[in-house]
Protein backbone atom coordinates (compact mmCIF):
# COMPACT_ATOMS: atom_id res chain seq x y z
CA UNK A 1 0.00 0.00 0.00
CA UNK A 2 1.41 3.36 -1.05
CA UNK A 3 1.62 6.13 1.48
CA UNK A 4 1.93 9.73 0.43
CA UNK A 5 4.93 10.77 2.50
CA UNK A 6 7.60 8.18 1.98
CA UNK A 7 9.90 7.07 -0.77
CA UNK A 8 8.87 3.82 -2.45
CA UNK A 9 11.35 2.60 -5.09
CA UNK A 10 9.88 2.66 -8.57
CA UNK A 11 6.53 3.92 -7.29
CA UNK A 12 6.73 7.19 -5.33
CA UNK A 13 9.59 9.68 -5.13
CA UNK A 14 7.93 13.08 -4.54
CA UNK A 15 5.83 14.61 -1.80
CA UNK A 16 3.13 17.27 -1.75
CA UNK A 17 5.34 20.26 -2.62
CA UNK A 18 6.75 18.56 -5.70
CA UNK A 19 3.34 17.19 -6.72
CA UNK A 20 1.96 20.73 -6.67
CA UNK A 21 4.78 21.88 -8.96
CA UNK A 22 3.96 19.07 -11.40
CA UNK A 23 0.26 20.01 -11.42
CA UNK A 24 1.16 23.62 -12.17
CA UNK A 25 3.41 22.48 -15.00
CA UNK A 26 0.65 20.28 -16.37
CA UNK A 27 -1.85 23.15 -16.38
CA UNK A 28 0.67 25.46 -18.00
CA UNK A 29 1.34 22.95 -20.77
CA UNK A 30 -2.38 22.37 -21.32
CA UNK A 31 -3.16 26.08 -21.54
CA UNK A 32 -0.29 26.67 -23.97
CA UNK A 33 -1.49 23.72 -26.07
CA UNK A 34 -5.03 25.07 -26.31
CA UNK A 35 -3.98 28.63 -27.07
CA UNK A 36 -1.36 27.54 -29.59
CA UNK A 37 -3.88 25.39 -31.44
CA UNK A 38 -6.41 28.22 -31.49
CA UNK A 39 -3.77 30.69 -32.67
CA UNK A 40 -2.59 28.43 -35.50
CA UNK A 41 -6.16 27.78 -36.64
CA UNK A 42 -6.97 31.49 -36.42
CA UNK A 43 -3.94 32.36 -38.56
CA UNK A 44 -4.82 29.67 -41.07
CA UNK A 45 -1.32 28.25 -40.70
CA UNK A 46 -0.50 25.21 -42.85
CA UNK A 47 -1.46 21.97 -41.10
CA UNK A 48 2.16 20.79 -40.59
CA UNK A 49 2.67 23.80 -38.28
CA UNK A 50 0.05 22.33 -35.97
CA UNK A 51 2.48 19.53 -35.13
CA UNK A 52 4.42 21.94 -32.88
CA UNK A 53 1.59 21.34 -30.41
CA UNK A 54 3.45 18.15 -29.58
CA UNK A 55 5.81 20.08 -27.29
CA UNK A 56 3.34 21.77 -24.91
CA UNK A 57 1.03 18.73 -25.04
CA UNK A 58 3.91 16.53 -23.94
CA UNK A 59 4.75 19.05 -21.19
CA UNK A 60 1.17 18.87 -19.95
CA UNK A 61 1.22 15.08 -20.00
CA UNK A 62 4.54 14.94 -18.12
CA UNK A 63 3.23 17.27 -15.42
CA UNK A 64 -0.09 15.56 -14.90
CA UNK A 65 1.32 12.02 -15.08
CA UNK A 66 4.06 12.80 -12.58
CA UNK A 67 1.55 14.38 -10.20
CA UNK A 68 -0.86 11.45 -10.52
CA UNK A 69 1.89 8.85 -10.09
CA UNK A 70 3.64 10.87 -7.37
CA UNK A 71 6.85 10.26 -9.25
CA UNK A 72 9.25 12.73 -10.87
CA UNK A 73 10.88 11.36 -14.01
CA UNK A 74 13.88 13.70 -13.68
CA UNK A 75 14.45 12.66 -10.07
CA UNK A 76 14.03 9.01 -11.05
CA UNK A 77 16.65 9.28 -13.79
CA UNK A 78 19.07 11.01 -11.42
CA UNK A 79 18.62 8.78 -8.37
CA UNK A 80 17.10 11.32 -5.99
CA UNK A 81 13.78 11.93 -4.21
CA UNK A 82 12.08 14.76 -2.27
CA UNK A 83 9.42 14.65 0.41
CA UNK A 84 10.21 17.96 2.07
CA UNK A 85 7.82 20.88 1.65
CA UNK A 86 10.64 22.74 -0.08
CA UNK A 87 10.51 22.00 -3.80
CA UNK A 88 13.80 21.14 -5.43
CA UNK A 89 15.52 19.90 -2.26
CA UNK A 90 16.54 16.32 -2.88
CA UNK A 91 18.00 13.33 -1.12
CA UNK A 92 20.05 10.61 -2.80
CA UNK A 93 18.68 7.10 -3.35
CA UNK A 94 21.31 4.85 -1.84
CA UNK A 95 20.71 1.40 -3.29
CA UNK A 96 21.56 0.66 -6.92
CA UNK A 97 18.56 -1.68 -7.19
CA UNK A 98 16.21 1.13 -6.12
CA UNK A 99 17.82 3.55 -8.59
CA UNK A 100 17.25 1.02 -11.39
CA UNK A 101 13.58 0.68 -10.40
CA UNK A 102 13.27 4.46 -10.43
CA UNK A 103 14.85 4.73 -13.89
CA UNK A 104 12.35 2.20 -15.27
CA UNK A 105 9.43 4.19 -13.84
CA UNK A 106 10.88 7.46 -15.17
CA UNK A 107 11.25 5.94 -18.63
CA UNK A 108 7.64 4.75 -18.47
CA UNK A 109 6.45 8.29 -17.71
CA UNK A 110 8.56 9.70 -20.55
CA UNK A 111 7.23 7.15 -23.03
CA UNK A 112 3.62 7.79 -21.99
CA UNK A 113 4.13 11.54 -22.26
CA UNK A 114 5.68 11.32 -25.72
CA UNK A 115 2.80 9.11 -26.83
CA UNK A 116 0.19 11.52 -25.48
CA UNK A 117 1.97 14.48 -27.07
CA UNK A 118 2.07 12.65 -30.41
CA UNK A 119 -1.63 11.78 -30.22
CA UNK A 120 -2.58 15.38 -29.44
CA UNK A 121 -0.38 16.67 -32.26
CA UNK A 122 -1.90 14.16 -34.69
CA UNK A 123 -5.41 15.20 -33.61
CA UNK A 124 -4.49 18.86 -34.09
CA UNK A 125 -3.18 18.06 -37.57
CA UNK A 126 -6.33 16.26 -38.68
CA UNK A 127 -8.97 18.40 -36.95
CA UNK A 128 -10.54 21.19 -39.01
Amino acid sequence: MQTKNQYIPGACNIGKGEVNRRIQGGWFGLIVTIFLYGFLVYLGAPRPWRLVIFIPAMMAAVGFLQARMRFCAYFGMHGVFNFSLEAGKTEIVGQAEFRAMDRRKALQIIIYSVGIGALVAAAAYFLP
